[in-house]
């Protein structure tokens, strides 16, 4: 199991669809996934402490576990079936650890809006995970890594992914 770094949200309006990438904090994967476009959006903005005018769905289990004194403990990325990821959530409520299944879009959403940390399975990096140029130190600034030219090299080869190019590669 690796810990990892949300790398970047990127959107392609014309697909109505979104990447998120989780980039390994000690390494040099990368593990794009893609999700829902109104997803992408909320991850985006919680990234970025920007509020929408309602609760989103986020939101409210946030205020709802804050209120039952539950926190989420954190979130690991733990299969991939054909090109799709499964995620859980590790909560803990007093003495009790709860473990829920998820989407792993939720699952950051709400990795980021409790502050908890994010793994992957070492099984769904060696399916899934590519390798990149650059290792993202835990102190880089979004800023930061967008201004190496590996940074660039990465996002093109973003721009270009397929669900199509997840395929098993044994199937």
């Amino acid at each position: 199991m690796q810990k990892m770094k949300i790398g970047a949200v990127l959107f392609d309006q014309s697909k109505g669809a979104a990447v998120v990438t989780l980039v390994e904090e000690h390494g040099e994967r990368i593990l794009p996934i893609f999700i829902g476009m109104w997803e992408g959006m909320a991850i985006f903005r919680e990234l970025n402490r920007a509020s929408s005018q309602r609760p989103q769905l986020h939101d409210l289990v946030y205020t709802l576990l804050q209120g039952l004194q539950t926190r989420l403990e954190k979130v690991l990325v733990d299969a991939l079936s054909d090109t799709t990821f499964y995620a859980r959530l590790y909560f803990r409520q007093h003495e009790t650890m709860v473990v829920a299944d998820a989407r792993p879009s939720d699952a950051v959403a709400l990795a980021v809006k409790f502050q908890a940390p994010i793994y992957v399975a070492e099984a769904v990096l060696e399916a899934a995970g590519k390798r990149g140029e650059f290792a993202v130190s835990g102190e880089a600034t979004q800023e930061e890594r967008r201004e190496t030219p590996a940074s660039e090299d990465v996002r093109s080869w973003l721009e270009n992914l397929r669900p199509e190019d997840f395929a098993d590669p044994q199937g």
